[in-house]
């Protein structure tokens, strides 16, 4: 059997629909997590990149520790934060965070840093406070870098989410976990196009957000 016959045969098994182990929930699950943990990340990332980008301040700081972030491996973290915290999502919720912070809080910062000084030199000039510099100028401008870092940690998490099975919790990764240790491959398979097709979705979505949120000037001059 070739990638996908174990793929049709794992989606036409009626089985693999309904119950606590059926795709819905597993689904569901797995979304949560992901939300969670991005959300979470963005409320650490992006207050710290926008006010270190505004004021050009840390940047060497923010490279150091988006370095560090990167080099920090989720597994290993996971098996540590387990033995630690025992069962439940903290030991999930930490490797997630950690590896989405870096690139939402070093986009965040190059975005604000790489809008043009003009405008914001006339916004100060025509005695704008800061906090009206930065949210009515500078994050307009920015916000397609902005974007693209909670875009780029929203797709590392739902790829990186399904090492949640390890610590017996839910998600997409229950499928992979399970099927290896079964050596049924349609779970395998099924469990992996689960996720891909789950990173794809996260494009379309940030996608329709930048068309939503980024104005079309901002998008003809990017």
């Amino acid at each position: 059997m070739n990638v996908l016959d174990f793929a049709r045969a794992f989606f036409s098994d009626g089985a693999h629909w309904h119950g606590y182990d059926g795709i819905p929930t597993r689904f569901t699950e797995h979304l949560t997590f992901s939300v969670e943990a991005l959300l979470i990340a963005a409320a650490i990332g992006l207050p710290v990149g926008l006010l270190t980008g505004h004021y050009g301040r840390g940047g060497n700081v923010l490279a150091l520790i988006a370095t560090a972030g990167r080099a920090l491996p989720s597994f290993g973290l996971l098996v540590l934060m387990f033995i630690w915290s025992g069962f439940g999502t903290l030991p999930v919720m930490i490797p997630l965070v950690v590896l989405a912070v870096p690139p939402i809080l070093v986009t965040t910062y190059e975005a604000i840093r790489s809008v043009d000084p003009s405008p914001v030199d006339a916004a100060r000039g025509m005695g704008m406070p800061e906090t009206r510099v930065l949210f009515q100028v500078e994050v307009p401008v920015a916000l397609p870098l902005v974007l693209s870092g909670l875009r780029t940690a929203a797709i590392q998490i739902v790829s990186t989410a399904t090492i949640a099975a390890y610590v017996s919790l839910g998600g997409l990764g229950r499928y992979i976990i399970d099927g290896l240790y079964q050596k049924n491959y349609d779970k395998v398979v099924g469990g992996a196009t689960l996720v891909a097709g789950l990173a794809l979705a996260t494009l379309v979505v940030f996608w329709a957000l930048s068309r939503l949120t980024v104005s079309p000037g901002v998008r003809r001059s990017g």
